[in-house]
């Protein structure tokens, strides 16, 4: 017999998850109340049903914009669903101005996904490390893994999806978009996005607006 899952609970694991209440609820009776054993469970059935709806057309979504406060630092970005009935949903709405800020806090951030990073930048990143003064009296294999490391390090900052959540760092960005996956039933893509730093280019003093929205984010 199942056990006895309260409303509460099952309203903090939504919260936690944004994952329907029935869902939430069957995963912690799963879970015997372990609550963390309940969130890998929604997780991983979240990722089962992104990877089904990954290649269903996202012809909809929203084009949206986040302006830091002080209008020192801006994003714009454009989240694809499948349709206007989920771009009008407040969980999409939510999601994409979380990504937006996401970005504006990460300014190492240059593309989408490791995919979309042109092979000539990962040569260009492996020409810097390659070049770099420590690793001149390396054994050339251990050389070789030195820059491997530091190469996947530097490709993964740049890769948004690849970024921990600042709201939630126990997730990436991309399992944020896959939970909402799932808790819409549709496919949802980051299409494109581009972030505007004021007098970026110029000679200008320079303050740290990234961080003053990690710590928005974090309130």
């Amino acid at each position: 017999m199942p056990i006895q899952i309260s409303a509460q609970y099952v309203k903090e694991l939504r919260v936690k998850t944004g994952a329907g209440m029935m869902d939430c609820k069957k995963a912690l009776q799963e879970a015997e109340g372990d609550i963390n054993k309940a969130i890998k469970t929604l997780r991983q059935k979240g990722l089962a049903s992104a990877g089904k709806k990954a290649s269903r057309r996202t012809t909809e979504g929203l084009i949206d914009s986040y302006i830091h406060a002080g209008s020192k630092i801006g994003v714009m970005l454009e989240l694809n669903c499948e349709t206007d009935f989920v771009a009008r949903r407040i969980e999409f709405q939510e999601l994409t101005r979380n990504i937006a800020m996401q970005i504006a806090a990460c300014p190492m951030v240059e593309y989408v996904s490791l995919e979309d990073i042109p092979e000539a930048i990962v040569d260009k990143e492996k020409e810097i490390e390659a070049g770099k003064n420590d690793l001149t009296d390396k054994p050339n294999s251990i050389r070789e893994q030195i820059i491997d490391g530091r190469i996947h390090k530097r490709l993964n900052e740049m890769s948004l999806l690849n970024q921990a959540f600042i709201r939630n760092p126990d997730i990436t960005i991309n399992d944020l978009v896959n939970e909402n996956i799932a808790l819409m039933g549709e496919n949802i893509q980051i299409r494109r996005f581009v972030r505007f730093l004021l007098g970026e280019g110029m000679d200008v003093t320079k303050n740290d607006f990234a961080q003053e929205v990690k710590s928005l984010l974090k309130s």
